[in-house]
């Protein structure tokens, strides 16, 4: 019985959230000013991040409910250690504040006009990458308070991958698929996937991904696989082995940098600035911030010894009240 209802509605309630923010940065993003798309742009901003953050606070306070919901209380857990939703907003996945990144499609537009593109097929590739970026954040937060507040839980041991309708090949040979509470979750950009704990009481079927794939359609496979891997798969072949499941598959904040690290909540007013401490003032600033690195929830995962030291460093970074 995999997905449980539960997964799934709590799965499907954040795609639909995060399509219902992509429109409403689409319709902000046609408002640009297409005679002065820096300044325009840039005047938009303000608005646009406001919708996005507070997707991300709706995405992130969603996994605590959901999480009573499906398991109940867990008597395990100290009452200290709950998530803490408003730690994994502004950012994306990795740790880069939104700002930045929500300017990145402008940039885009910018350079394909330089070079010499139509206006409207510029703006149209960045409502594109504005698409991606907006959905992509809305669902790394999720899952990312998804796995601060399985963690927290000792019963949950582990998760499940649950793959959605929709998903692409890569995702859907890995339906179902067990990894430890710990385990930073691998996706790609607007990844449709999800998670389902596992605990002694709660153990749901997994997905089989062989399964999966012989109730689509041959025009589903095709659209999936290919024509030349649906072609293989119809005769016989693992789908495991028609997909480099690897490819374009990364957990959240690894990108290659030496540590993954936010600059967001690190103030002397932010959870995470408190218990960081080591203030100071920088220059150009009104706050004096943390110098110790605020690590992401994922980095975190990388680097911890066991899921006691995780959950250690999680209350330190200010993911856990």
């Amino acid at each position: 019985m995999s997905p449980t209802p539960l997964a799934d509605r709590h799965a499907e309630s954040r795609l639909k959230l995060a399509a219902a923010t992509s429109k409403a940065v689409r319709h902000m993003w046609l408002q640009t000013d297409r005679s002065n798309l820096l300044s325009s742009w840039t005047g938009l901003l303000g608005g646009v991040l406001a919708v996005v953050a507070a997707s991300q606070m709706s995405a992130a306070q969603a996994s605590e409910p959901w999480l009573e919901q499906l398991l109940g209380n867990d008597p395990g857990q100290p009452q200290s250690d709950r998530l803490n939703p408003a730690s994994l907003v502004g950012f994306d996945g990795t740790g880069r504040p939104l700002g930045g990144v929500l300017m990145a499609p402008l940039w885009s537009a910018l350079r394909l006009v330089t070079a010499g593109a139509p206006i409207v097929q510029a703006m149209a590739r960045g409502q594109l990458l504005l698409d991606a970026v907006v959905r992509t954040a809305i669902a790394d937060t999720g899952r990312a308070a998804d796995s601060v507040a399985m963690i927290s839980r000792p019963a949950v041991t582990s998760y499940i991958r649950v793959v959605e309708a929709g998903a692409c090949s890569r995702c859907l040979i890995l339906a179902g698929k067990e990894y430890g509470v710990s385990t930073a979750f691998a996706r790609h950009p607007r990844c449709h996937c999800g998670m389902e704990p596992v605990t002694r009481e709660h153990r749901p079927t997994p997905q089989n991904p062989k399964t999966v794939v012989d109730d689509m359609s041959a025009e589903q496979r095709r659209a999936t696989f290919g024509e030349a891997g649906a072609k293989a798969i119809a005769e016989g072949a693992d789908p495991a082995q028609v997909v480099n499941a690897r490819r374009g598959m990364t957990s959240a904040t690894a990108y290659g940098r030496t540590l993954q690290t936010t600059s967001e909540g690190v103030t002397r007013r932010g959870l995470a600035g408190k218990r960081l401490g080591d203030f100071q003032k920088v220059p150009g600033q009104r706050l004096s911030i943390a110098q110790r690195p605020r690590l992401m929830p994922e980095e975190i995962f990388r680097i911890a010894d066991d899921r006691a030291h995780a959950v250690r460093l999680l209350r330190l970074h200010g993911y856990l009240y």
